[in-house]
């Protein structure tokens, strides 16, 4: 009797909103579970899946759309909490900085964003760029471009000569001395004023590189390079304005401050220890491992000429690191959320991190947890996104094969719906 009452509620809500469109899925992963369902109907209306039935349901009227998903294995939308919309890391990329305008990186933006969505991305957080990533965030937004849905930290937060200070390796009457604004700061004041900005400026969370990093043109790729109480101004500050903290970090003490301070997910985590492992299970942070990243600039520097001499050491000795370290921490009981550093390497190939992740240990089930229920916890959608489930947002992607049993398949993804809207067929 309930399935009959709940079978005539859905004939009257598809009667009074019209249109609808009907997914036939052969196998669909049911992410809160962990399971992989079989011949299941997804009935989306407008932007939002209004059920989740069993077996293959008729469309009930002649302009309803049924789309064939059979021989496919379908899932929530894909979340990548680690990419740089507004850039691909290059041999020309420390030379555009001082040639593109930002008319131009909005232009590069809007391949990318594209890119990103067609390979099954329909949320992202955008981790720095010059700014111009909020006013791609807001053309997504308002349909104006297609691309992920889009939350932003807008512009980093690093400290002088620190990874993230866009001065750096300027000559020397470019180097100026960048402040807040600019995402450089040197004091307690400053790190207040430097969040406040980035509200100000329409961000949705922040980004701050509390160590050293790979690419910026300077000596030290692991290095602390904030003091505990500046990170502590940063996050309780974010706090106050609804906004959480992503710190870049490579080096161990910079790491401990971040953790220590409120920073809610580490980015890479290459030399952390297994102290610092366990001060991330104390603290309730999450790992974002980007082993993506780690493997393309390893690869990259051994190209002449593609990155500046000073990065060549660091690519070499931070690439081959990530994964191992990821690995650890897994194994250790740290939380683990997905991201990839895209933009570092080409748009569209974020695909390739589930492999690596799996390679490393972590069951693929696992591993698409953590682009869709793990994310959408951390970005406070969890009511929204992250599951095929009944008034949530129809993110929906499917792949060939089943990728509990071959996960290659997920850097394939060949249908692409977001918002009730199909990308891709």
């Amino acid at each position: 009797m309930k399935k009959v009452l709940q079978f005539i509620i859905l004939l009257l809500t598809i009667s009074v909103i019209g249109q609808n469109t009907y997914l036939h899925c052969g196998k669909l992963i049911d992410t809160k579970n962990g399971k992989t369902l079989s011949q299941k109907t997804i009935v989306v209306s407008g932007d939002k899946i209004i059920a989740v039935e069993n077996g293959y349901i008729d469309a009930k009227t002649s302009e309803d759309i049924v789309i064939d998903l059979k021989d496919k294995t379908v899932m929530p939308g894909l979340i990548d909490m680690h990419v740089h919309i507004e850039q691909e890391f290059g041999p020309r990329t420390r030379l555009e900085r001082y040639i593109l305008n930002e008319a131009d990186i909005a232009f590069n933006s809007v391949a990318y964003a594209e890119r990103t969505l067609l390979s099954g991305f329909t949320t992202v957080r955008d981790l720095g760029g010059t700014g111009v990533n909020i006013s791609v965030k807001n053309a997504i937004a308002a349909n104006k471009i297609d691309g992920p849905r889009i939350f932003t930290a807008g512009k980093i937060i690093s400290s002088t000569g620190g990874h993230g200070d866009h001065t750096n390796g300027a000559k020397k009457h470019l180097l100026e001395d960048p402040g807040p604004e600019d995402g450089v700061v040197n004091s307690v004041e400053d790190a207040k004023k430097a969040v406040r900005q980035r509200y100000k400026n329409g961000a949705d969370l922040i980004k701050i590189t509390a160590t050293g990093g790979v690419l910026s043109v300077a000596k030290s790729g692991d290095n602390p390079q904030f003091t505990i109480e500046e990170v502590k101004a940063i996050c309780d500050t974010a706090k106050d304005y609804g906004m959480h903290v992503a710190a870049h970090a490579h080096g161990d003490e910079g790491m401990k401050r971040a953790i220590i301070g409120g920073v809610k997910t580490i980015e890479h985590g290459t030399y952390m220890s297994d102290e610092t492992m366990d001060l991330m299970k104390q603290y309730n942070a999450f790992l974002v491992p980007t082993i993506t990243a780690g493997k393309e600039v390893e690869e990259k520097a051994k190209i002449k000429g593609f990155y500046p001499d000073i990065v060549v050491p660091k690519a070499l000795a931070v690439g081959p690191q990530i994964q191992g370290t990821f690995a650890k921490a897994y194994k250790r009981g740290v939380a683990i959320a997905f991201g990839t550093d895209a933009g570092v390497f080409k748009h569209g190939n974020s695909g390739k991190e589930f492999g690596y992740m799996v390679e490393a240990g972590m069951p693929a089930i696992e591993t698409i947890q953590s682009a869709t229920i793990t994310n959408a916890m951390l970005l406070q959608m969890e009511q929204e996104l992250g599951q095929i489930k009944e008034g949530f947002i129809a993110d929906i992607i499917a792949v060939n094969d089943d990728p509990t049993k071959n996960i290659k398949t997920m850097e394939n993804v060949v249908f692409v719906m977001k918002e009730g809207k199909v990308y891709k067929n």
